[in-house]
């Protein structure tokens, strides 16, 4: 060593930049994280502090929101990615770590950010999140990742589709395999299929909003919007769809209750519940499962249109407080009680129609709730189906001889869907299916009936399932 080196004096110590927007991301996907959190609950308060102590616009909080919703999307095949980049189990790294990575990932791998910027960035937000010594160890890896762009990656990590179809499609698209296996069996098989539907789940659903009948207009909504930002629904006659970035609550019919959010797959649901033809009475209709409130608040107001009724009823208290929030200021008579719908209060044939959106794996919103794949678990199934077919049991009860009951939920695996249909309609027996199809006009490609699944892929919506069933005896 040079006595000149020997001098050089040590370089100063260089405090790490906070970076608010990659903070913010980070705080996000912890909560994801440690506390089962889902992002769209977690984001919006988040966003709003930011706002008011940093000083966030719209451009920080699309940044931080595509961070987030990026890095849970594509959480599998950036694990993957990761994996191969270091000498050591995943389940090795320390979760706070592994996020900084996703993160740091999904700018090299999923957006436009300059490499360097990307990985600089990263090793900052480690540098304040998890200290100078792991920082050291984010940026060798980032380094590593940088070296490839993501078809490079998926090439070296992916199974071949012909040794292994469905390891391929769930490291490609980053969904758990068991996932893929069945929404492959709810398609019917076929390649095109399936890549189509994984990659619609990995896209940023558009907002939709509802014109609910008798109080606002989808002229209204769009006429307020512009044409810039609203575009009319594609199959629901009362659905508007935002442009990118359209903000929901600076819309005066939606903060006062007369519009809300709402995909149009789950209004076509309670459009198609609403219109399914009916011999005698139709005063009375149920919501059995109601929370949080959107499609009775739909039905509601097309009840009220008709001078019916509509009892809306909800198991879990603080749900059942947000139905009553949904309908607030409905036209007609309605009601909000908090019942467990497999042990109504109500009597047998009390009402006309009645819809069941049963709780289910919600693996038709994985647009919407991405971090929801990594956290269902087969086995999960095995709890929803009793519970599910007690609902409808009890629901075809409700309505009276004649009587009509939609059976929804938002998954489309075929143990949450027709098996449920099937077995309860063996065991009850005094019940027929309705083909849904007519009652959903202009929606392509619905299948064979008499029951519809909507799918991301081919109609825009969330797979939502409906079976209508009419009581015969």
């Amino acid at each position: 060593m040079s006595e000149q080196s020997r001098r050089r004096p040590p370089k100063p110590y260089r405090r790490p930049k906070k970076d608010p927007v990659r903070i913010l991301a980070f705080e996000a996907l912890r909560a994801v994280d440690e506390r089962d959190a889902y992002a769209n609950l977690v984001l919006p308060p988040l966003l709003r502090k930011a706002r008011e102590k940093e000083g966030f616009d719209g451009r920080d909080a699309a940044l931080a929101t595509e961070l987030v919703y990026g890095t849970l999307r594509r959480q599998g095949t950036y694990d993957a990615i990761i994996a191969a980049c270091i000498d050591r189990p995943l389940r090795e790294v320390d979760p706070p770590v592994l996020d900084v990575l996703a993160l740091g990932a999904h700018q090299l791998l999923g957006t436009r950010i300059p490499t360097h910027a990307a990985v600089s960035a990263s090793v900052e937000l480690a540098r304040v999140v998890l200290g100078d010594g792991r920082a050291k160890f984010v940026n060798a890896v980032l380094r590593k990742i940088a070296q490839q762009d993501l078809d490079g990656w998926l090439e070296q990590v992916a199974p071949p589709y012909d040794e292994d179809a469905e390891d391929h499609l769930a490291v490609v698209h980053s969904h758990p395999r068991w996932i893929v296996s069945a929404l492959w069996d709810a398609l019917g098989g076929g390649r095109a299929g399936i890549e189509d539907l994984l990659e619609a789940d990995n896209e940023r659903p558009e907002v939709t909003l509802v014109a609910r009948p008798g109080r606002s207009t989808p002229a209204e909504l769009l006429d307020v919007l512009g044409e810039e930002s609203g575009l009319p629904g594609r199959w629901s006659p009362y659905a508007v769809r935002l442009a990118e970035g359209g903000e929901p609550g600076a819309i005066d019919a939606v903060r006062e209750g007369r519009a809300g959010v709402q995909d149009e797959g789950s209004q076509l649901v309670a459009l198609a519940l609403a219109n399914a033809p009916l011999d005698g009475p139709d005063a009375r209709w149920l919501d059995g499962c109601a929370g949080p409130g959107g499609k009775a608040a739909l039905l509601g107001a097309l009840a009220a249109g008709r001078g019916a009724t509509l009892l809306a009823s909800e198991k879990q208290p603080h749900r059942a407080r947000l139905v009553d929030r949904a309908l607030a200021g409905n036209p007609g008579p309605y009601q909000v009680i908090t019942a467990d719908g497999t042990r109504p209060p109500w009597r047998p044939g009390s009402f006309d129609r009645a819809l069941v959106d049963v709780p289910c794996s919600g693996l038709g919103a994985l647009r919407r709730r991405p971090e929801a794949r990594w956290r269902r678990r087969p086995e999960d199934l095995e709890s929803f189906g009793p519970l599910q077919r007690a609902l409808l049991t009890e629901a075809l009860r409700a309505v009276r001889v004649g009587g009509v009951v939609g059976y929804a939920t938002c998954s489309p695996h075929l143990a949450e869907t027709r098996v449920v249909v099937d077995d309860v309609l063996k065991r009850h027996g005094g019940a027929e299916l309705i083909d849904a199809r007519p009652l959903m006009p202009g929606v392509p490609a619905l299948g064979d009936g008499p029951d519809v699944q909507l799918w991301p892929h081919l109609h825009g919506t969330d797979a939502m399932y409906l079976a209508l069933l009419r009581r015969t005896a």
